[in-house]
């Protein structure tokens, strides 16, 4: 493959080595992301877990309507966070799925490129090693004829 030719691969094979870490750094930033999303949905989680047992103890000791009402209201807005925390968590997987085949997609076609990019390479050394190959064997067979003209073999 002649240098004209390898430059398009080349620059095909540059433009997908960014384009595959440009998706893995948007991978990245997801799963960044969703981990940071679950560390919040634990906490809410926890706290709706302390604020019910905060319910529990208040009722077994006695408590007002007003008072239990408030806690309830609370626990409920808490149950709504945790719903859409549940609902980013799963927009968030769906993301890093649809992330991750892309990076995927990318990484299969750079390996495919280098791959053709090596073929091509040992292409080259071949034609070259059979070129310097028939240069050598052209070379020897003069040399034999002129020693064979030139009065025998030495």
């Amino acid at each position: 493959m002649t240098e004209s030719r390898e430059r398009p691969l080349n620059i095909l094979i540059e433009l997908t080595k960014e384009e595959t870490e440009k998706a893995g750094l948007e991978l990245s930033q997801l799963v960044t992301q969703r981990q940071g999303a679950e560390k919040q949905l634990d906490m809410l989680r926890e706290y709706r877990q302390d604020y019910a047992n905060r319910l529990n103890n208040a009722g077994q000791t006695g408590i007002t309507a007003s008072n239990y009402h408030n806690f309830t209201r609370f626990l409920a807005t808490l149950d709504e966070a945790i719903v859409q925390q549940n609902s980013l968590m799963a927009h968030l997987d769906h993301n890093i799925d649809t992330s991750k085949q892309t990076w995927q997609a990318a990484q299969h076609r750079l390996h495919s490129y280098e791959a053709l990019q090596e073929r091509h390479r040992r292409q080259r050394v071949a034609v070259e090693h059979r070129r310097e190959q028939r240069a050598t064997d052209e070379m020897s067979s003069i040399i034999y004829h002129r020693r064979r003209t030139n009065g025998g073999l030495s």
